[in-house]
Parts: C-alpha cells; sequence; structure tokens
C-alpha cells in the first residue's frame, strides 16, 4: 500500500527532472549557424559576408517577400551578419560556439564545472583560478612559434606589433590584465599587431623572444624584439609603441621647406603625402600609416596652429576644421587626390594611400617595383600592359621625358601602366628590349611589354624612337589602340633579366647600421638587467681583460729583471771608452744604445748601407786608414754618441787604403776638391788627405753633406796610443779587423796621434746642424760603384 500510494508522485517527480534536463539541453544547443545561414564557409572574407548579407536581405525583406516565414528568416540573416561583421563576436562563436560572453562560460569544453561544486564562482576566484577568463580575452591574440615566424616576423615590416608574455600561474598578469586589454583594443584599431604568449603552452616561441619573466611585454618591428622596462600603464605603453617606429618616417613641413619637400619626387621616385592637422604633435595613426607604405610614399605633416604654414594653407585651400590630407605626384602645385575628414580612420587611409602608391609614370629602381607596375598575367585576371620608356637622364633627354610624362596623365586605361628606365643604370633589361631594333641604340626608345610568368618572360615590341613629338605621341596611342583589340602584335618573346636595386646602400654602410642596431640591443640589456642573455658576453669581456692584465703583468716583471740585469753593463761602458780593456763581442739582444755600432763600408755592405738605405734614413760615414783607424773611431764613438737615439741614422767607416779613388770620385761633387786636404804646391805630386772627414750619405735622395777636420791645437793629456785606440775598436767596431800600423818613434808617433785626435774636435756641432737641416747639400746624378774602383797600392 505504502509503495503503491508513493508512485504517482515519484512518476510525476521524473517526468518533470527529465522535461527540466531536455529543455535544458536543448537551450545548450546552439540556436542557429550564421555561416549556414548567410551560406559562406568560415574562411570567407568581411567583404564576401557584406556580400552575400545584402544580397540575402535583399532577398527575404518582409516588404518584397510575401512567404509566410520570410520574417524570421530575415531576423536569422539580420542576427547572422551581426554575429560575422564582429571580429570578437566571430571569434567567440568560432571558439565556443556562442557570442554571449555570459554563456560562453557553460559551452564547449568549459560546459562541465565539477571544480565549483555547484557553488558561486566567486568562491574560488583566486588568480590563478581566472584561467577561463584570460583565455576567452586573449584566444584571438594567441601565438603559436609557427605563426610567430611564418607570419608576425615578415608582417613586422610594415607594421609593429605589441606582444604580451603570460601565464597560467602569474599573480602579477591579473593586475595588467585591464590596461592591456583596454590598450591592446586601441592598438589594434590603429593597425598595430597584438599577440599574446602563454609560457606554459609556448615555451620555445618565449626562449626564442628571451621573454624569461611574466608578465613581460615586448615590442617587434622589422623583425627586432625590444622590451618594454616602464610601469604598465597607457601612456607608457602609448610611448612605447611610437618609440618603435624610426625617428624620421614623418618631415614637419613649413612655408619655408615645402617646395623643398615636394620637388624631390624625381629623386626619391615617390608620391608625397601631406597631412594638414591643428594637432602639435605628428598622431600616432599617421605615423603608423606612413610606416606600412614607406617603400611607396614619403609623408610630411603641418601644424595647422604655427604661423609659419599659414601661406600653404592658403595656397591649397585648407579647411581648418577637418583634418585633411593631400598627395602630389609629378605636378607639385596641384594635388592629384585629396581627402578630408573628421575621424580619419585606418581603413579611409589605408585605401586612400593604397590607390596612389606610385607615380603616373615612375622610374623603374629595383624588381619589386617592376613586379607591381607590371604584374605577371593571370589567367583570371585581365591582361596587363606596360609601356616603357628607354631613356637616359642627361639634359638634353628632358624634353621627350616630360614628353612622355604628359602623355601618362592622360591615360584612362587601366591595363595600361607607364614607366620610364634609364638605360646606363638598367643596362642588361635595355639591351634585351631592344635587340631586334639596333643593339647599339642611344636614342629614347618606347616599348611595349607583358609579362608572361615569374621567371622573366616576357610578350614585347619596340614602338617608336621617342623624341616627344606629335608624331610619336599620336604612333603611340595607334599602337594602344592596336593592341587593346589584338594582343598578337608582342612578336618578341624573351627572357628579362632581374633590375638592378639602385637605391641599395653600400656594404659599409649597412655594416655600420647593423653594427649600430647591435650596441644598442647590448646596452639596452645591461641597462635594464638582463643578465641571463647578458652573461656569455659578459665572460667573454672579464675573460679578454684577465687575460690583457696578466699580460701587461708578467711585461712588466719581466722588464724590470732585465733592467736589473743591464746596468752591470751601463756601468761598464765609461771604462771602455777611457781605454780599459775590452774585446769586440756582440749580443743576441738588441743594443741599449750604450755604445756606438760602427760597420765598415766595403764592397759587400755598399748596397745596404748607401745605395738602397730607406726613404728618410742617413748613413754617417767617417773617413780613415789603417794607422788612424783606432784614434779616430774612438774620437767618433764620443762625437755621435748623442745622436745615437735617433732611429734614421746609420754610422760605418771607409777605409782610404782601399777606396780612395771612390773617395775621389764622390767629391768630385762637391766641386771643392782642390781645396781638401793638400799643399797648393805638390798638390799634384801628393795625394789627397781625407782621412778625418765625415760624410752623411742619403742614399735614396743621392745627396750628401760634408765634413771638413779642423785641427784646433789645444793641448790635452796624451794617453798611450795603443791602449785608446785598442779599447776603443774594441768596443766601437765589432767583428771589423784590427789595423796595425807601422811603428816609429814615441815622440813622432805622439805628434801623430795628437793631430789626429783633434781632428775631429768640431763634428758635435756639424752634427747639429746636420740634424737641423741646415748643412748645405751636394747632390749625386748617380752613386759611384765601390766594387769597381780598384783598392789603392
Amino acid at each position: 500500500m505504502a509503495g503503491s500510494n508513493m508512485s504517482p508522485p515519484l512518476a510525476v517527480m521524473v517526468v518533470v527532472v527529465l522535461c527540466v534536463l531536455l529543455a535544458g539541453s536543448s537551450h545548450a544547443g546552439p540556436e542557429m549557424d550564421p555561416y549556414k545561414i548567410l551560406g559562406v564557409t568560415p574562411r570567407a572574407s568581411q567583404a564576401e559576408i557584406k556580400k552575400v548579407y545584402k544580397r540575402l536581405a535583399k532577398e527575404w525583406h518582409p516588404d518584397k517577400n510575401k512567404d509566410p516565414g520570410a520574417e524570421d528568416m530575415f531576423i536569422k540573416i539580420t542576427k547572422s551578419y551581426e554575429i560575422l561583421s564582429s571580429e570578437d563576436k566571430r571569434a567567440s562563436y568560432d571558439r565556443y560556439g556562442q557570442t554571449d560572453d555570459a554563456q560562453a562560460y557553460s559551452s564547449g569544453r568549459y560546459g562541465h564545472r565539477q571544480d565549483s561544486f555547484y557553488f558561486d564562482e566567486s568562491f574560488f576566484n583566486f588568480p590563478f583560478n581566472a584561467k577561463s577568463h584570460r583565455d576567452f580575452t586573449d584566444s584571438k591574440y594567441t601565438l603559436r612559434f609557427n605563426q610567430y615566424v611564418s607570419e608576425v616576423v615578415p608582417d613586422s615590416y610594415r607594421r609593429p606589433y605589441l606582444i604580451k608574455i603570460t601565464s597560467d600561474w602569474c599573480f602579477s598578469c591579473i593586475h595588467i590584465e585591464p590596461v592591456w586589454k583596454e590598450v591592446a583594443q586601441e592598438m589594434e584599431g590603429l593597425g598595430v599587431g597584438i599577440g599574446v604568449v602563454d609560457v606554459g603552452y609556448e615555451r620555445r616561441l618565449a626562449n626564442h623572444l628571451s621573454a624569461h619573466r611574466t608578465p613581460s611585454i615586448l615590442g617587434v618591428i622589422s623583425g627586432k624584439v625590444m622590451f618594454f622596462h616602464y610601469a604598465v600603464a597607457k601612456e607608457h605603453l602609448w610611448q612605447f609603441v611610437e618609440d618603435l617606429l624610426p625617428q624620421r618616417l614623418v618631415e614637419r613641413i613649413t612655408d619655408k621647406n615645402e617646395q623643398q619637400f615636394l620637388n624631390s619626387w624625381h629623386e626619391l621616385n615617390k608620391p608625397h603625402v601631406l597631412l594638414f592637422d591643428q594637432v602639435p604633435v605628428v598622431p600616432l595613426l599617421y605615423k603608423l600609416a606612413a610606416f606600412a607604405y614607406k617603400d611607396y610614399l614619403q609623408f610630411g605633416y603641418v601644424d595647422q596652429g604655427l604661423a609659419e604654414t599659414a601661406e600653404l594653407q592658403k595656397r591649397f585651400n585648407i579647411n581648418t576644421y577637418a583634418p585633411t590630407m593631400l598627395v602630389f605626384k609629378e605636378n607639385t602645385d596641384k594635388p592629384a587626390d585629396i581627402i578630408q575628414a573628421k575621424g580619419m580612420k585606418k581603413q579611409i587611409i589605408d585605401e586612400f594611400m593604397s590607390n596612389n602608391k606610385f607615380l603616373l609614370a615612375p622610374r623603374l629602381v629595383n624588381q619589386k617595383l617592376f613586379d607591381e607596375l607590371c604584374p605577371v598575367k593571370q589567367f583570371h585576371r585581365r591582361r596587363k600592359y606596360c609601356v616603357l620608356l628607354i631613356t637616359a637622364d642627361e639634359e638634353t633627354h628632358s624634353f621627350g621625358n616630360q614628353a612622355f610624362l604628359s602623355f601618362a596623365s592622360t591615360n584612362t586605361r587601366e591595363v595600361v601602366r607607364f614607366a620610364y628606365v634609364y638605360q646606363r643604370l638598367q643596362q642588361p633589361l635595355c639591351d634585351i628590349l631592344i635587340q631586334s631594333e639596333d643593339g647599339s641604340q642611344s636614342s629614347p626608345q618606347v616599348v611595349i611589354l607583358e609579362r608572361r610568368n615569374a621567371a622573366g618572360r616576357a610578350l614585347f615590341k619596340p614602338i617608336t624612337a621617342w623624341n616627344g613629338s606629335e608624331e610619336d605621341k599620336l604612333h603611340l596611342m595607334e599602337e594602344l589602340e592596336r593592341l587593346q583589340k589584338d594582343p598578337s602584335i608582342l612578336i618578341h618573346d624573351a627572357m628579362l633579366p632581374e633590375l638592378n636595386n639602385e637605391f641599395a646602400s653600400m656594404f659599409v654602410v649597412r655594416w655600420i647600421y647593423a653594427s649600430y642596431d647591435y650596441l644598442s640591443e647590448i646596452i639596452d640589456d645591461i641597462l635594464h638587467n638582463n643578465w641571463r642573455e647578458m652573461m656569455p658576453l659578459l665572460s667573454l669581456i672579464f675573460s679578454a681583460l684577465f687575460i690583457l692584465f696578466g699580460t701587461v703583468v708578467i711585461q712588466a716583471f719581466s722588464d724590470s729583471s732585465e733592467d736589473k740585469q743591464m746596468k752591470p753593463k751601463v756601468k761598464d761602458g765609461p771604462k771602455a771608452e777611457n781605454g780599459s780593456s775590452g774585446t769586440s763581442s756582440t749580443s743576441s739582444r738588441p743594443p741599449k744604445k750604450n755604445f756606438v755600432e760602427v760597420t765598415e763600408l766595403t764592397n759587400i755592405t755598399y748596397m745596404s748601407n748607401l745605395v738602397k738605405l730607406r726613404p728618410g734614413h742617413m748613413n754617417i760615414v767617417l773617413v780613415l786608414t789603417d794607422a788612424s783607424k783606432n784614434i779616430l773611431l774612438s774620437k767618433f764613438a764620443k762625437e755621435v754618441y748623442s745622436f745615437t737615439g735617433s732611429q734614421t741614422l746609420h754610422f760605418s767607416f771607409l777605409n782610404l787604403d782601399k777606396h780612395s779613388e771612390w773617395m775621389s770620385t764622390l767629391l768630385e761633387y762637391t766641386q771643392d776638391e782642390s781645396q781638401i786636404g793638400a799643399d797648393e804646391d805638390d798638390s799634384r805630386c801628393r795625394k789627397m788627405d781625407y782621412t778625418g772627414f765625415v760624410l752623411a750619405l742619403n742614399g735614396h735622395k743621392k745627396y750628401l753633406c760634408l765634413f771638413k777636420p779642423v785641427y784646433t791645437g789645444e793641448d790635452v793629456d796624451v794617453k798611450s796610443s795603443d791602449e785608446e785606440g785598442g779599447a776603443s775598436a774594441g768596443k766601437l767596431r765589432p767583428g771589423s779587423r784590427d789595423g796595425h800600423p807601422p811603428r816609429k818613434s814615441s815622440r813622432s808617433r805622439s805628434t801623430s796621434t795628437l793631430q789626429i785626435h783633434h781632428k775631429l774636435d768640431r763634428l758635435g756641432l756639424w752634427m747639429e746642424r746636420l740634424m737641423e737641416g741646415t748643412l748645405p747639400r751636394y747632390y749625386v746624378p748617380a752613386w759611384p760603384g765601390l766594387e769597381k774602383i780598384p783598392p789603392s797600392k
């Protein structure tokens, strides 16, 4: 009884629960598929969606369609278009199958809330548990490694990217989320690329970007990565994006530089765009547009609030209540196109600049411009023809070039593009296009061509030699009309070479810019403590400094030890000069100039010490005999010792007993041989006495300076000539033969030694004048050969 009494209520409850569950499940499913309703694919563009919507809305409008379900179908079409025309709603639908933000969390993979335990979500609303909010906000900005490499980096050459580095367990990421979301939406509307990298899923991309902390914000422009190092505030992020752009994208234009700016179209081969606005700072939207079209257009900005721009505004009749944009091409007196709007939008600016990217008749300066002006023929597109003027940049061709430009300005055919090329700068292309007529032709010529494939195959036909006359214009017009009716008139077929890049910078300039960018990145990393990336470089720098410091210390200690070893030798030097016993010795080390190194001028050393002496060097040669060698060498060493520090002076001696004829031959160029060393009565009977003469010989410039010995007659304490000469010879002339003069009596030998010793008394004064360059010079046509003159007997 009990069981039968309880069964009807239980059955009713089961039915009610089942109905609720079925209703909930039917409500959870998607009510409609906007792609199916509009009949487009998920990859359809906004233009395609808009076109289909207009057609369906016109077809199912209740006022025109009397079908009973037309009104419902029209509402579905409108709702579908509302979803797909909004980027946010479309991305939400593609990801979750829903467009309402409140329902997005209960659908798809977020439909089962097992971790909530039927409590309100705010009960578990910790920062690390808010992943669903971040995913929904940043879903359309999420970047993958392959996407970054293949899409973001190439696109960064046209617009900058702002990228946020985040993770699931990042507490600080929650604090910057409101500012980031607001800035991302505003920047995306201006044309800035937005990206989000989740370190938990894209560790490879985070390492590639050198982003090792979360949260981090970085910018990417022209393939370069730059980090944001300031507090996350709206104005700081705006300034960061503006700093990413190059400095001289937009030039400030006033009445003074307006003509210079507009007249540079020929040199730059670009149209020029002027924006008139009352804002003193160039708008970021305009800067971004200038960066996107920097390869095609030159940009200038006119501040309407300045008095220096009043004449410019009056000249072009500018309205001061709305921003105005003008584009100038070859004619700088009249703008080729104009646009004016109170709210300049990115789409309006992009369309305006895309329609004015080229001059009326631009010059082909690189292959990229050639590909855009003369595109390759596509089967699903109409044919495109290029009318090309092959000319030169001489003044004599200016009339013909101007006539070609005026003819191009009257062109209204969309399938025909006009351009010109300088034959001197694009010689390979011009040789092929004019070879059918005359390969050596130098006069301007017009050619019509049609490109067939990207490999360079093209059909062309030389039309006429162009000088700008009316006949040439009429003939070209007739050929273009024939071409429109019969494309087969292009009878020549050839493979065109790739064009030279006339604006390419030199290797040195590119290297300097690359070095500057690299140094800027290093300095930026050092200033902002990016130590993990800087450790290899810092390790290399400190290693180099340690090696350099160690080398300097070792060298300093080695030099001090060498100085200590050389001190005893320095003290022994004066003893040798004063006549103490010494022997001729050589050292493996370079001399420290505590003695004079004197070599003998012989047949062997003649070429190296005189004839082939290096420029700027001199050889100081002492003339002596076997009998006076020891005495004169000792005196010579004392007189020239203070000049041994010069690296350009070399010291030698010449033995008269062997080479007296050479000495006589050489002194003939001094023109005073009759006054040298001989008595007037027996000058013809006796030989000239050149003992004690000193010659300063410049082998390169072929001149000599002469020192004649002068006996002063001063008495000095005479020491033993044998001791004095022996000590000097042993010290001053290493490697030379010792001569032994014939023995004389003690008195005669003492008198002779005194006279010989005083012959070089004034040699020191003569050396000072030689170093000052005040001595007379005797030039020698050619040095006499030492080996050809026989020694005297």
